[in-house]
């Protein structure tokens, strides 16, 4: 039991397994969940919690996007569509229209669909061989360490722009090609933190009285180190997620980004980007501004939670 956990309970005698007895009856106040004390110190955090909200408040948009969207996303393009072409911003249309009539509010959230499924896709497959790579050497050491540590150090050189063009030319621009090839480049950091704090915690106590109970390798790494390791694990993941958004965006202005009729924030920038300087700039805001927006709330996000697993931050 921590100075913390006391705070957080009713003053009043304690036993001697360190419970606090409510003044008003025997029974016990056990010591404050980690978790909870993590969820306390993010909501006390307001910039953490209005990021949290905007990025809660767009994942619905995208979800519900059938829902909220007042014109199809692929509408024929018969007269009276093509006579609502290059409309700006108003009532009717509050992103305005594109060349063909389409209504940008309706492709901005739809396209947010592919943007979040993209980050969160890589985001998961990313942490996913991250944390095992990094586990495996952090905890083995010696020859494995070596060989793993090696080849992320190889990976981390090539550039990942260039392999992700080569990619999309050789296999296509589909979503499934994009997510391979950004878990592929994004697993690499994760792997070195995640092996940086198993260093750390194979030292520990509780390490060493599982390893002479008898527990294996893997049970150590599963039940004992990665439970530990969760709050550096759970701060990478929304930074993935906002720079696998970032890259396929960038992919996409590059003309490297999804074929189409798929339509990203990415996509929907590449193919406006005439439009700079012209009477039709609106239609590079909106997807620019979601981007802009999206990344910043989830990088915001990321932040808070750091902060709320940091011990030292306070209770």
């Amino acid at each position: 039991m921590t100075i913390s956990d006391l705070r957080e309970a009713p003053p009043g005698p304690i036993t001697a397994s360190g419970a606090v007895l409510a003044p008003g009856g025997p029974r016990p106040l056990v010591a404050s969940n980690p978790w909870r004390l993590m969820a306390r110190r993010f909501r006390r955090d307001k910039v953490a919690m209005a990021g949290a909200a905007v990025v809660l408040l767009i994942s619905l948009s995208a979800v519900f996007a059938p829902l909220l969207a007042r014109y199809p996303i692929d509408p024929v393009l018969d007269r009276a569509t093509l006579s609502q072409a290059r409309q700006p911003p108003s009532w009717r249309h509050p992103f305005g229209t594109d060349d063909v009539g389409r209504d940008e509010l309706t492709r901005i959230l739809y396209g947010g669909r592919i943007s979040l499924a993209l980050g969160l896709s890589v985001a998961v497959v990313s942490m996913t061989v991250g944390t095992a790579v990094g586990a495996v050497a952090g905890y083995c050491r010696g020859w494995i360490d070596h060989a793993l540590m090696r080849l992320t150090d190889l990976l981390l050189v090539i550039p990942g722009l260039a392999i992700l063009m080569i990619a999309q030319k050789g296999l296509g621009g589909s979503a499934v090609v994009i997510v391979g090839v950004l878990s592929l480049l994004f697993w690499r950091g994760v792997a070195r933190v995640v092996r940086s704090m198993t260093l750390s915690l194979r030292e520990r106590e509780f390490t060493e009285a599982a390893r002479a109970s008898g527990a294996s390798a893997a049970r150590i790494v599963v039940t004992e180190l990665l439970p530990n390791a969760v709050g550096v694990i759970c701060v990478q993941a929304p930074l993935a997620v906002a720079a696998a958004i970032l890259t396929e965006s960038t992919l996409s202005f590059l003309g490297f980004g999804l074929a189409p009729p798929a339509a990203s924030w990415g996509s929907m920038l590449a193919q406006s980007r005439g439009a700079v300087g012209t009477h039709l700039a609106y239609l590079v805001y909106s997807p620019g501004l979601a981007i802009l927006l999206t990344v910043l709330a989830i990088n915001i996000v990321g932040n808070g939670l750091r902060d709320a697993f940091d011990p030292e931050s306070g209770s």
